[in-house]
């Protein structure tokens, strides 16, 4: 599309301009989106209200029975369209009960947000995910794929009952390096079909071909700085695989991908030390 204003005399304070309406009516539009969205959410939390209270002054029993959405669907459809079906109902009843103070709901999510969370029966894991969602800024997808690949539990396992309460009330905080390293890490994005073996070549790079869905997984704070990088130990060439930078713990995180399992012996305290000196030696590098 060919923009009239090129032709004037004045181009610099004209595309000035046209820039500034821009941002404006962008602005707005966000904005307007918000709005809408925070509307949505708390019109059906009302509704999930409406229905509860309803059945629990006994109506439910004495006219419509189990019956009751399937009547509500019918009758608000007929009279305000499309909705209102069965399945949307319900869920706006289990809001409801999820999530019974309407003060806590959070403008940051959307109602596709909610109908993930509720279908959380835990209610220690839903905050989890509601407050690490909040955190990081899930999509609707992403919060999905979180949830089906268990994040909760795998952030879980080495805790004690009192860092799982913390993870519901704060999600995941980073303070230290052990913060942001999971007993268990899922890579289902890759596609890797069963039985295969892979190759350590082949894993960077099937890792550096979903890279924004690797550093998701990755968890907060996460910047790709590099891949092979080189360096040398003792005038011999030796090369780390991939190299992140963590903004929040402001260090870097050097990743050696193995493709085979080691026995347990290997991890020797002679192994660990050369890690640690091959550590120390590439963050020298990388910051000279």
């Amino acid at each position: 599309m060919e923009l009239q204003g090129r032709e004037t005399n004045h181009e610099k304070p004209y595309r000035e301009l046209l820039e500034r309406i821009s941002r404006k009516y962008a602005e707005g539009q966000a904005q307007a989106v918000r709005s809408v969205n925070e509307a949505i959410v708390e019109t059906n939390w009302y509704i999930g209200q409406y229905i509860v209270e309803y059945e629990q002054e006994g109506k439910v029993k004495a006219k419509y029975g189990s019956q009751l959405l399937v009547h509500l669907s019918h009758d608000l459809t007929l009279l305000h369209g499309r909705g209102f079906s069965r399945p949307n109902l319900n869920n706006m009843r289990m809001f409801y009960l999820r999530f019974p103070i309407c003060q806590t709901l959070s403008n940051k999510l959307s109602w596709s947000h909610y109908c993930e969370l509720i279908k959380i029966s835990d209610d220690i894991e839903r905050s989890f995910y509601l407050q690490q969602n909040l955190l990081e800024n899930w999509s609707v997808s992403e919060l999905k794929r979180q949830k089906e690949s268990g994040l909760f539990v795998r952030l879980a396992m080495s805790k004690n009952k009192d860092e799982i309460l913390q993870l519901s009330f704060k999600g995941q905080v980073v303070e230290t390096p052990k913060d942001i390293v999971k007993d268990v890490y899922v890579f289902e994005f890759l596609k890797i079909p069963e039985p295969y073996t892979i190759s350590e070549t082949e894993l960077e790079t099937r890792l550096l071909d979903n890279l924004q869905t690797f550093l998701l997984e990755l968890g907060k704070g996460f910047t790709f700085v590099g891949r092979q990088y080189r360096m040398m130990i003792n005038n011999t060439p030796f090369r780390v695989d991939l190299v992140f930078y963590h903004r929040i713990l402001r260090c870097f995180v050097l990743i050696d991908l193995v493709t085979i399992q080691y026995p347990k012996k290997i991890y020797t305290k002679g192994v660990k030390s050369y890690y640690r000196f091959v550590v120390n030696l590439t963050i020298k590098s990388l910051i000279a």
